[in-house]
């Protein structure tokens, strides 16, 4: 019998057990999550090492307004940069441009809204700007323009209609409905996730919002600039240029005039970011080079585009900065004007000045850098070679020239290079404009009452003056000055807004006590000799002249030890710097003044005067026909004890390395190497010249003797 029982009790629990498998598949049907593909991951962390390699986005460096393929594009001032959804890039082209283009996907550039300066809308080239400055764009492709001359904020569809979002064309301030509400010149935009509209109306120093339903009100700043944390209308700013938003609310301000990033909070408190205790250096006291354009990444980190020097930096929540391009980073961006965001966490930038756009991506390998600033044989100024003070048409003495070496009030023979002319006038003589232009820059003025006071139309700048007002203090021209008074009642400053015009022979300033006109022309680090303009019944015969060439080993020690009128040269001494002391004049100069050379070299000729194999031609290694960037360059152009002190205070003497090069961007300590002659003699003749082409005369030749070792 038991048997017969064995195969029912295993079938009854093979039911048993098939009963519970199937309990627990139910179970796991109706209890346990379904299968579901893996999370996509979050946005990758953003890297705060990485090295950026620049590559050219669009723009051939020359200024203009040209359609087509990126290399072939031409920008005049392009100011704003943003990506639509559809994949397009938008620039806002500021200057003489006053338009939107579009960059489509396939990289060409094309026209899409404005065509001539005015304030009109419409749609494509019916509409027109005036001097627009930053975009924004929102998530179904609206853009948003800081019409900056026009003291209006607009907006533009995708099939580009344009419409006046907010302000009446006047410049004010006044907050309300969208249609009476006014600005003073914004030039910095931005919208949020819900549709509301953030500008920097900078010259009224104020953050505004712009609510969906039209109604316009100001969330931050004051009725006077100034520096000052808080809520609302305690807090404060200077000439605000920029603003980004941030995932979680938060809204960065450039603060250009305060040389600060500042921040409002969510709950509306206005706070500025600060460097960590360990990141502070006595030398960055003065905090940014004045913060010009900004983007905010998904984890908090902030790019920070400078006006002045033109650098990217990168900053983080807790305080770390870098230097991300630009600078010793790599070359100057002439105006680095907007930055923008890519998914993948490249930066795309506009450089207003540089009139190019490029990318920064991280630098793989030993990739080059692509062209940076504009291009070296551009355009300049039409100026109709006036002079800066009257007569335009006539004669002024021409008192100094770039790349001279310039010494400070410390001391410090050789601290800095001259970047422009020196054109002599008498003390409170109105200092005329050369050209017409319209200003560029948020911070056109500086330096109010000092010795450097400075004011700059567009790419032309001029110094040593009081801007906008006459000798007695009074302001020139109302409509375009802006004098702001102190705490103390007395004027402090003067302010020009971005986008205010002024024609040839339109009054800019007045002499001040350095009886001269300082004149630049160009960005910083791009500037070109001021020669090049031109200058009416300017006349330049006068060879310049060599008063002797002398040696120096790589410790700055002479080289003095002659034998039979020759000087020892040792070949075991190492490099020598070959020092060749020269200065220029030009016809009606006075008979003490002098002035530098425009390119200066050396060449090794054998002892009765004939070329060496392989060296038929000088080394011209010392050329002043662009401004060098680099900070160290008056060191490698000049030997010590050039210079004076401060100008006009003692003969200049010029004390050229001839051996070291010095041409733009191309800075090197480069000495002389004499093992690299067979024992003998030989004579180093020294080459100068002027930029009319005068070759320099004088004391040109020095004999040696190159030894084997020291005798």
């Amino acid at each position: 019998m038991s048997r017969r029982r064995a195969p029912r009790r295993w079938a009854r629990r093979a039911l048993a057990g098939a009963a519970a498998l199937l309990a627990l598949a139910l179970a796991a049907t109706f209890l346990l999550p379904p299968d579901e593909p893996a999370p996509a991951p979050g946005p990758t962390p953003t890297s705060f090492g990485w090295q950026a390699r620049v590559t050219l986005l669009a723009g051939d460096g020359q200024r203009g307004l040209r359609d087509g393929g990126p290399a072939r594009a031409r920008f005049d001032e392009p100011w704003g940069l943003v990506r639509g959804p559809d994949g397009s890039l938008f620039v806002a082209d500021g200057g003489e441009a006053n338009r939107i283009r579009r960059i489509a996907p396939d990289g060409r550039v094309l026209p899409f809204a404005g065509g001539s300066e005015g304030f009109a809308d419409g749609r494509g080239a019916a509409a027109a700007f005036h001097t627009p400055s930053a975009l924004a764009v929102d998530a179904v492709g609206n853009l948003y323009v800081a019409d900056t001359g026009n003291h209006a904020i607009r907006r533009i569809t995708p099939d580009g209609q344009v419409s006046t979002l907010a302000g009446d064309g006047t410049a004010g301030f006044r907050d309300g409905a969208a249609a009476q509400a006014r600005f003073h010149a914004p030039m910095g935009v931005a919208v949020d996730a819900a549709g509301r509209v953030f500008v920097a109306d900078t010259w009224n120093d104020r953050i505004r919002l712009i609510e969906p339903d039209g109604q316009v009100r100001t969330i931050a700043g004051g009725d006077r600039p100034g520096f000052r944390n808080g809520w609302g209308a305690n807090a404060r700013f200077d000439t605000p240029a920029a603003l980004a938003v941030a995932g979680d609310g938060t809204v960065w301000i450039a603060d250009t005039g305060n040389r600060a990033v500042r921040r409002i909070d969510p709950d509306g408190a206005v706070d500025t970011w600060r460097p960590a205790p360990w990141e502070w250096r006595e030398d960055e006291r003065d905090g940014f080079g004045r913060p010009l354009a900004l983007a905010v990444t998904h984890d908090g980190h902030l790019y920070v585009a400078e006006l002045s020097p033109g650098r990217v930096l990168q900053l983080t929540g807790d305080g770390r900065s870098r230097v991300l391009a630009g600078g010793g980073a790599g070359p100057w961006f002439a105006r680095p004007s907007a930055l923008w965001l890519e998914p993948d966490g490249s930066l795309l930038l506009a450089d207003a000045a540089g009139h190019r756009l490029h990318r920064l991506a991280p630098r793989a390998g030993g990739a080059a850098d692509g062209p940076v600033g504009p291009a070296p044989g551009r355009a300049l100024p039409e100026t109709g070679e006036r002079w800066p003070l009257a007569p335009q048409d006539g004669w002024h003495e021409v008192v100094g020239t770039l790349g001279e070496v310039r010494g400070n009030f410390r001391g410090e023979r050789r601290s800095h290079l001259h970047n422009g002319l020196d054109i002599r006038g008498a003390v409170g003589a109105r200092v005329l404009a050369i050209a017409d232009a319209k200003v560029a820059s948020p911070l056109a003025a500086w330096s109010f009452g000092g010795q450097a006071e400075g004011f700059a139309v567009d790419e032309l700048a001029y110094v040593h003056m009081r801007a906008g007002r006459t000798p007695q203090g009074r302001n020139l021209d109302p409509e375009k000055f802006q004098i702001l008074d102190g705490d103390d009642g007395h004027p402090q400053r003067v302010r020009v807004p971005r986008g205010t015009r002024f024609a040839a022979g339109d009054a800019l300033g007045t002499v001040n006590a350095q009886a001269h006109v300082h004149l630049i022309v160009g960005p910083y680090g791009y500037q070109h000799n001021a020669i090049r303009l031109g200058l009416r019944n300017f006349v330049d015969s006068v060879p310049p002249r060599i008063d002797g060439v002398f040696l120096l080993d790589e410790r700055d020690q002479p080289l003095d030890r002659r034998e039979d009128g020759r000087v020892l040269v040792p070949q075991d001494r190492g490099g020598v710097q070959i020092v060749v002391d020269a200065w220029d004049q030009v016809n009606g100069n006075l008979a003490r003044r002098r002035l530098g050379l425009h390119r200066v070299g050396y060449q090794i000729l054998a002892a009765d005067g004939s070329m060496l194999p392989g060296r038929a031609a000088p080394a011209m290694n010392l050329d002043f026909s662009r401004m060098p960037a680099h900070p160290d360059a008056v060191k490698v152009a000049y030997a010590a004890n050039s210079g004076i002190t401060v100008h006009g205070a003692a003969r200049t003497r010029f004390l050229y390395v001839a051996s070291n090069r010095v041409r733009a961007d191309d800075l090197a300590v480069s000495h002389w190497q004499p093992a690299e002659l067979p024992p003998g003699d030989y004579i180093i003749r020294a080459f100068g010249e002027d930029h009319g082409g005068n070759q320099a005369v004088g004391s040109r030749d020095l004999p040696v003797t190159v030894f084997a070792s020291m005798p």
